[in-house]
């Protein structure tokens, strides 16, 4: 069994002053995007699991896999799983592909051990902020701490380069300095440089982007590079360090992500995504 993990981008992120439990209240507009981590199942003979996964920065017998397999055998048992990760979407760079492996995981465990879909996704805000928003996908309004979700009407003749520095970014040194900082505002786009989709509706702007800059200085100058030479306007997704641009078609999204590879770890064109984490038909044999 194969299912396909996107990831996602914040396309804007509204933050609150933290309630008495830590966590930051949100407003976010969040978009699933065509770029992908793979995961495969495969039942093994012994009760362990084994995950594979070619990524030297994650523990393959801790991690979002492993624990939402965990929660589901809280409530069906099953046998245990050889799972194999393709991994394509960066760590740290808040386009959220831990999340999303975690939400796949979710629903291949709930397929195998035949438990009711409805019954695992209430799983997920315990394994993460983001796994939510990819058990449905799609252009979606996030609220509360991730757990409320309100499916948006897709946006129309947009797609994204999306370009990740050659560093990476903590989500908690980056909220904590959000916190030290007093809650700064991102800067909203004019609607004039939006996508018509986009136009007239919450401000576009991610509230973390002064955090994120006094975190990790050189943010400041990668965004100021991919302005310059894409001459759009350039936002933060999530809390970095990844960013991103809209265009209005995937042919100058692609040739937008290959200006700039010279100073990116890595960067895509992509087109929005209508669903979240899904499971792929099975090859066929001829």
């Amino acid at each position: 069994m194969r299912w396909e993990a996107p990831a996602k981008l914040n396309l804007s992120l509204l933050v609150s002053p933290p309630r008495p439990d830590g966590y930051h209240p949100l407003q976010s507009l969040v978009q699933t995007i065509e770029w992908c981590d793979h995961l495969s199942f495969e039942e093994v003979d012994d009760a362990g699991d084994h995950v594979e996964i070619d990524h030297p920065e994650i523990d393959p017998d801790d991690n979002l896999i492993t624990r939402a397999l965990q929660a589901v055998r809280g409530i069906r048992d099953f046998p245990g799983q050889r799972i194999v990760v393709s991994k394509v979407l960066p760590v740290g760079a808040g386009v959220g592909g831990g999340s999303s492996n975690a939400a796949a995981t979710l629903l291949a465990a709930a397929r195998i051990a035949g438990v009711p879909r409805d019954e695992v996704a209430p799983l997920a805000p315990g394994l993460g902020a983001d796994v939510p928003l990819f058990l449905v996908g799609g252009t979606l309004m996030m609220g509360g701490i991730g757990e409320r979700l309100t499916e948006e009407r897709p946006l129309q003749a947009v797609a994204f380069a999306v370009a990740i520095p050659p560093f990476r970014l903590d989500t908690a040194r980056v909220y904590a300095k959000w916190d030290e900082l007093h809650g700064p505002e991102g800067e909203a786009l004019p609607d004039r440089a939006l996508p018509p989709s986009l136009r007239g509706g919450m401000p576009i702007r991610n509230d973390l982007t002064p955090a994120a800059i006094a975190v990790e200085p050189d943010l400041a100058e990668f965004v100021a590079e991919l302005r310059a030479r894409w001459e759009m306007p350039v936002l933060l997704t999530g809390s970095g360090s990844g960013c991103f641009a809209m265009f209005p078609g995937l042919d100058e999204a692609k040739d937008a992500a290959e200006a700039v590879l010279d100073i990116c770890s890595v960067s895509v064109g992509v087109e929005a995504r209508p669903r979240g984490v899904a499971m792929l038909p099975e090859p066929t044999l001829n």
